[in-house]
């Protein structure tokens, strides 16, 4: 059986304000063919934002050189809670609005000191006028608009705390991750989000045959025809889809990039993967449109 894919990267984020490697900072693991197109790993550990950017380019430049095509998985959400780019005041496509709003508001240097604690503040003065739904800062970041704890809790006529596939791991018993308003602290996925969406945008301004799913590409198993002048699928994923024990000489972000991109090519390899594309199949067709719009997905959930 044919493969979809030929690599496979996947890549822990961060939104620190200072150069981090080590435990709980980016790392890029990456599952590519060696001259005798057999599958080998190598992993990364750039100690900004920046240079993470650079390495991907430079791997995925490598990559497409060879005549790869590259499922690229990343471990931050691609999207916000259905009603989120409206109460932005944000017209047309939720989520091409959501990603063009970050790429022009979202400011950072490359010693990776960035502005998403006065963005998020912005963000919540345009959603709620107060310190909702952001929440997460030290002491000296906080703002009227923004609370060092969650403010308050989410309500019925709130816009969501959690997206459809977060609600879709508590259901199943799993650990829910955290939500996407939370942007400092342990596990502050939303700082990823803010960071992470402009950094896969500036990835596309260089390798103008990637597409995101699934906004670009829809829910669905996935085939040849779907990507047919496509050379990078960037998906988000989770640990939450496959774990393996850590070896002695890895940090645990290591240990997820490797055992996730082991299980993307075993998936590949089995042909298995393509049906993941599909998502949870009990989304009704509103969720499915809630998810292709604004949302998006965990692959593998």
């Amino acid at each position: 059986m044919a493969r979809l894919f030929d690599s496979y990267i996947v890549l822990t984020w961060s939104a620190a304000s200072k150069p981090a490697t080590g435990e709980d900072s980016i790392w890029i693991g990456a599952q590519t063919p060696d001259a005798r197109m057999k599958l080998t790993f190598r992993s990364y550990n750039p100690p900004t934002r920046a240079k993470a950017v650079e390495e991907l380019d430079d791997l995925l430049a490598r990559c497409l050189k060879r005549g790869d095509r590259v499922l690229l998985g990343v471990e931050f959400p691609l999207g916000l809670p259905s009603g989120s780019a409206e109460a932005l005041k944000l017209k047309g496509d939720p989520w091409r609005a959501l990603r063009d709003f970050l790429k022009r508001e979202m400011k950072e240097k490359p010693d990776n000191s960035n502005n998403r604690f006065a963005l998020a503040a912005r963000m919540n003065r345009l959603m709620s006028e107060g310190p909702f739904p952001f929440w997460g800062c030290s002491k000296k970041d906080e703002l009227t608009t923004l609370s060092v704890k969650k403010s308050r809790d989410h309500s019925e006529t709130d816009i969501p705390e959690y997206r459809l596939v977060e609600q879709a791991i508590g259901a199943s018993g799993k650990p829910r991750p955290q939500p996407v308003w939370k942007i400092a602290y342990a596990g502050a996925v939303g700082g990823q989000m803010m960071t992470g969406i402009p950094a896969v945008e500036r990835l596309r301004d260089k390798i103008p045959a990637l597409k995101i799913w699934p906004f670009e590409i829809p829910l669905g198993k996935l085939d040849a025809a779907a990507l047919e002048d496509v050379r990078v699928v960037v998906a988000e994923i989770s640990p939450l889809s496959h774990t393996t024990p850590k070896a002695a000489s890895e940090t645990r972000n290591e240990t997820e990039v490797r055992s996730l991109s082991e299980w993307l090519a075993e998936r590949d390899a089995s042909g298995k993967l393509a049906g993941l594309f599909a998502a949870d199949a009990s989304l009704t067709l509103a969720q499915k449109a809630n998810v292709e719009q604004e949302e998006g997905w965990i692959l593998g959930i």
